[in-house]
């Protein structure tokens, strides 16, 4: 069975601890809506982005967890 986990690292891409402890998770949506909870305070914690991986394959990031940059990508695509 596959396992869902997050990788935090700050801006430059080095790895941090979270200030929130992830569990491994059975289904890339249970991942989601993990971080889509807990985002605000792993930011807070000192994570500056995610990459979520299935077993050792990386499925996507890094992702940001400030707010600044998605206000951003929004303005300029406007």
């Amino acid at each position: 069975m596959a396992a869902w986990t997050w990788r935090f690292e700050k801006a430059d891409g080095t790895e941090v601890q979270p200030a929130v402890q992830p569990e491994e998770f059975t289904t890339q949506g249970d991942a989601e809506s993990w971080i889509g909870e807990y985002w605000k305070a792993l930011a807070e914690g000192g994570a500056d982005q995610v990459t979520l991986f299935e077993d050792t394959r990386e499925i996507y990031g890094p992702m940001s967890l400030h707010m600044e940059g998605a206000e951003e990508s929004e303005d300029a695509s406007a």
